[in-house]
């Protein structure tokens, strides 16, 4: 079968012909119908030999959406023929943050060889894709696989950061969402599908911005040493109860802080590799900055529940598997609007 391949570190990925592989105990093989291009797998592609304890080749590819092709030996809760969604991040399995479905903070991640499909282990840009154990896969119903595949990850990550602050977005409240592209977009609408707070999104690009206020984002603003003025006036100088970087560069995380409320949240999702110095008085008081990966299984499956209710969606730009390095090259160009996606069929 074809499958994009990372064969060496600091490397472009490149299609190569692989074995079909086959189930063993526990395991489940899916014929991918859709995998997500994902802009931290152009991350992966430029890190530097011996940095992480993975062992090449992997096929890359974390967001995806299959149909169980073959199961092996003593599964039972999964039949061939079931289309599903793959839960990304794979822990041990047996700590206690698994066994409640945050494979996400798996006590033991440390001692794995990989994070999961994709990181580590042969993901889903490929024709069919073999995943460890039926407890990584949830249900997709009748949802189109393709839309639906980035719930994985695009629509998971920032679902998992906004959440907490859910009891502080109440009417009147104001979230902000920094860089809407993929991720971003998908929290602007999660946030009016969520709670009554305002949403104001912040982005260099044009048709970004455009694209959030379609979205229903009730503003939307240009980068820039003026940005933070306008959200505190916005705010009627109180600042905002969320704000959720899903850049994270110095200077993001600088804007973010400037206009946070008193005793509100700065989620950290972007991994531009920027800093926040902390002091006493370098955030307003009783104010949180966290750091936020992932999501859990539990909150996969809330979000398949709200996308069969027509309550969140994702734009998307389908690419065939042949032409899924042309998908990274874009993505990397910014020239993708919402997600890209690879049908391998």
């Amino acid at each position: 079968m074809k499958a994009l391949r990372l064969s060496r570190w600091a490397q472009p990925a490149r299609l190569e012909q692989v074995p079909v592989p086959r189930p063993g105990p526990g395991q489940v093989l899916l014929r991918i119908l859709a995998a997500g291009a994902c802009h931290s797998d152009l991350h992966l592609m430029e890190w530097p030999e011996g940095q992480l304890p993975w062992t090449l080749p992997f096929t890359l590819g974390h967001e995806n959406a299959g149909r169980v092709e073959e199961v092996g030996p003593g599964v039972e809760d999964v039949r061939a023929g079931d289309a599903v969604l793959v839960y990304g991040p794979w822990g041990c399995g047996r700590c206690r943050p698994c066994r409640l479905g945050r494979e996400n903070y798996c006590e033991r991640a440390g001692e794995l060889v990989a994070a999961g499909g994709g990181l580590g282990r042969d993901g889903g840009l490929a024709e069919f894709m073999l995943v460890p154990s039926s407890r990584l896969l949830v249900p997709l119903g009748s949802l189109d696989p393709v839309p639906a595949a980035p719930l994985s990850d695009a629509a998971l990550t920032p679902y998992h950061a906004i959440k907490p602050s859910l009891p502080a977005l109440a009417p009147g409240s104001t979230a902000v969402v920094i860089g809407v592209g993929g991720l971003g977009q998908m929290a602007v609408q999660l946030l009016r599908a969520l709670s009554p707070a305002r949403v104001i999104a912040v982005d260099k690009d044009r048709g970004r911005l455009e694209a959030a206020l379609g979205l229903g984002a009730s503003a939307a603003l240009a980068s820039g040493s003026a940005t933070a003025d306008e959200i505190r006036a916005a705010t009627s100088r109180l600042g905002a109860e969320l704000v959720l970087d899903v850049v994270g560069s110095d200077d993001t995380l600088a804007l973010g802080a400037s206009v946070l409320r008193a005793e509100g949240r700065l989620a950290l999702i972007g991994l531009a590799g920027g800093r926040l110095p902390f002091g006493f008085f370098g955030l307003p008081y009783g104010a949180q900055a966290a750091t936020s990966y992932w999501g859990t299984i539990p909150e996969l499956i809330e979000l398949v529940a709200l996308a069969h209710a027509g309550r969140i969606r994702l734009e998307v730009e389908t690419f065939p598997l042949d032409r899924a390095a042309e998908a990274y090259e874009r993505l990397r160009r910014g020239e993708i609007r919402g997600r890209a996606v690879v049908v391998p069929g």
